[in-house]
């Protein structure tokens, strides 16, 4: 009986490596389409800095926001670091994102993760900029961003059926440098 179990399982197993290592084997199309995906939000690389204001039940928050953005993965995805300082140089607003383009249906997703909730949420480059949107119960926030004269422009609004939208959020960023983040620090075989 033991023989017979050790005899299937190896069996088993020599029928699973195959498949095994081709899941490790690179799609270097699917690559290429990430990587060419990637070039609408190039303008994004870089480190910005800005003021930003959000409008909460407890009132008005301002922070000078920071992003610092980069390409990683050889271009195929893009990483976001975003931290908002408070006037007294203490942390406001911290969140971390990753941009990715799925090339079998030819979307963007950015997963973000920002104050304790995280999500994974469609995102849609323009020409110019793009929006994603959070699904809120009965509405939506939409963050709607536009790249103008250098000025990177990000607003979110609150947006219900049958009302108007009602905007919460603003932040206008200045391109203040380039970043070798995060590709920069990277382990090495040795």
């Amino acid at each position: 009986m033991f023989r017979f179990f050790a005899r299937s399982a190896a069996l088993a197993l020599s029928l699973c490596l195959p498949a095994a290592a081709l899941a490790q084997g690179a799609d270097m199309a699917a690559i290429a389409a990430q990587q060419e995906a990637m070039k609408k939000l190039d303008w994004m690389n870089g480190k910005w800095r800005g003021p930003a204001v959000s409008q909460s039940p407890q009132g008005e928050h301002k922070v000078t926001q920071t992003e610092r953005i980069g390409g990683f993965l050889d271009g195929s995805l893009k990483v976001i670091e975003g931290k908002g300082y408070n006037a007294d140089g203490s942390t406001g607003f911290h969140a971390f994102g990753v941009v990715t383009y799925d090339p079998a249906t030819k979307t963007y997703w950015m997963t973000s993760s920002a104050q304790g909730r995280s999500g994974k949420f469609q995102l849609t480059p323009s020409d110019n900029g793009y929006k994603w949107e959070i699904p809120a119960g009965p509405a939506t926030i939409r963050y709607t961003a536009t790249l103008a004269d250098g000025t990177w422009t990000e607003v979110g609004d609150y947006v219900a059926a049958g009302q108007p939208p009602r905007r919460f959020f603003t932040m206008t960023l200045t391109r203040v440098g380039d970043t070798d983040w995060p590709e920069a620090g990277s382990m090495t075989k040795d």
